[in-house]
């Protein structure tokens, strides 16, 4: 009886508290809306991947072939491994380069080199994230076309960079690095600009120079963001830039050992093929392991470090 009361009471203050709140609950619903119909309403759509998609069938007319898509997007090894080690290696690469670059120009604009300028830097810095993938492979195709390429006519060299699949990871590295760096930055500048300026004038009286302020006070207040920041980039470890990969590299077949990443070749087999069912397979995929490993994350990080983990 005592629990049955228990839950009438809870029960109760939940539609109490509600009321209380209904103009909080008005202003949200807008929102709540458009994410419920974009975010979630769509993800009916994942039973593709089971079936057989037909356009007359429809999602929920096609003929169901259960994990089928699943086995024959495995059965491919070559392409399938190619492309997933292609699309960690990416990840990995992208993610420490540009995590360190981040954390090393917010710290040298909010305290050490560009400290009177800073303004004007981080309008520059976030300059090239508004700049599409369309315009940067023009900008890059200047660099590295043929004769005609900057690079070559430099060096003197007749380097065919779009035959040679070897120097597109640093290539990507570099048009990555440019394009995210400078917005990446402003987000721990935010954090920088927060920490307390008594902090660093104790340890200026205590005689540690800039380096050891960095060092003990700096990084430890960015580790919280730097933590949060990974986290949630976890969860796309299967997914990349797909106008980085397909764009910027012409969507060449002859580069696809180190260029082809799982979102490019679903794009590729959705143009030439239309296997929707194959694709969706190959697209749940990444949702799957991008989910459990921020979960595996996130678990270990609440272990070690409880106030920095999602949830």
């Amino acid at each position: 009886m005592a629990k049955v009361e228990g839950y009438g009471g809870a029960e109760h203050s939940f539609w109490k508290n509600m009321v209380k709140h209904r103009a909080h609950i008005v202003l949200a619903l807008p929102a709540f809306l458009i994410m419920f119909f974009i975010l979630y309403v769509p993800m009916v759509g994942l039973v593709v991947a089971f079936k057989n998609y037909t356009y007359s069938g429809g999602i929920f007319g096609s003929e169901w072939v259960g994990l089928d898509n699943f086995k024959f997007l495995i059965a491919s090894k070559n392409t399938f491994i190619t492309m997933t080690k292609n699309t960690v290696f990416y990840y990995l690469v992208f993610t420490s380069i540009g995590t360190f670059l981040n954390i090393v120009l917010a710290i040298a604009i909010d305290q050490c080199v560009f400290k009177k300028s800073a303004k004007t830097m981080q309008t520059i810095m976030i300059i090239p994230v508004f700049i599409s993938y369309a315009a940067v492979t023009f900008i890059v195709d200047a660099y590295i076309n043929g004769s005609l390429g900057l690079i070559n006519r430099v060096f003197g060299s007749s380097t065919r960079f779009y035959s040679e699949p070897s120097y597109w990871p640093v290539i990507l590295t570099i048009v990555k690095i440019w394009n995210s760096v400078g917005y990446g930055s402003v987000l721990y500048m935010s954090v920088l600009a927060g920490i307390d300026t008594g902090l660093y004038e104790a340890a200026q009286i205590d005689g540690a120079n800039k380096w050891k302020q960095i060092w003990h006070i700096t990084l430890p207040e960015l580790f919280p963001m730097i933590t949060v920041m990974l986290l949630l980039s976890v969860g796309g470890i299967m997914k990349s830039d797909t106008g980085l990969f397909y764009q910027v590299t012409r969507n060449s077949g002859q580069l696809y050992q180190t260029t082809q990443v799982i979102d490019s070749y679903v794009l590729n087999q959705i143009t030439r093929n239309s296997n929707f069912g194959y694709t969706s397979a190959a697209t749940l995929f990444q949702s799957v392991v991008g989910l459990l490993m921020m979960l595996v994350s996130n678990g270990i990080v609440r272990k070690l470090a409880p106030e920095n983990a999602l949830f």
